[in-house]
């Protein structure tokens, strides 16, 4: 009896005719585990060796974007890098970064709603124009006195 499956005594096959180890993957075709080459993976000590290095390598790159944060810098840029490292070998990382892609895919389409984008630049014009008017406020009380130097009048 053919059940679809590659294994003998495989019987499981799922709706969509795809085997069951198959639910994991992701749409590029990769699912979820190491990266690591098969000839790493195939020794136990190295395997570990190669996760500790990248655990490392992640945390330095995490760490510097963390520094970024409050100093010049791409901060989140090189946080989601420091994951994308890590999501290479950790699955805890690759559902994270999954996670994400599928919040920031779904804010963009969100932002792109007319009415959404009608709503921003409604708040931002009156923004702006709240600004202008605290800037006239100060200029037309005060000149072009700096906060800090303006006695007290």
């Amino acid at each position: 009896m053919n059940t679809g499956s590659d294994e003998s005594g495989e019987a499981v096959v799922t709706a969509d005719r795809s085997k069951p180890g198959d639910a994991a993957e992701d749409q590029q075709g990769q699912g979820l585990g190491s990266r690591a080459p098969e000839f790493v993976k195939a020794r136990r000590m190295l395997h570990l060796s190669w996760q500790v290095g990248v655990f490392v390598i992640g945390l330095a790159v995490v760490g510097a974007g963390i520094v970024m944060l409050p100093l010049p810098g791409p901060g989140w840029v090189v946080i989601f890098g420091g994951m994308a490292i890590w999501a290479t070998e950790f699955v805890w990382a690759q559902l994270v970064l999954r996670w994400t892609k599928r919040k920031v895919t779904e804010a963009a389409q969100r932002a792109l709603d007319p009415k959404v984008r009608r709503r921003n630049i409604t708040l931002t014009a009156i923004g702006l124009v709240i600004i202008a008017v605290l800037m006239g406020v100060y200029l037309w009380k005060f000149g072009l006195e700096m906060p800090w130097k303006i006695k007290d009048q």
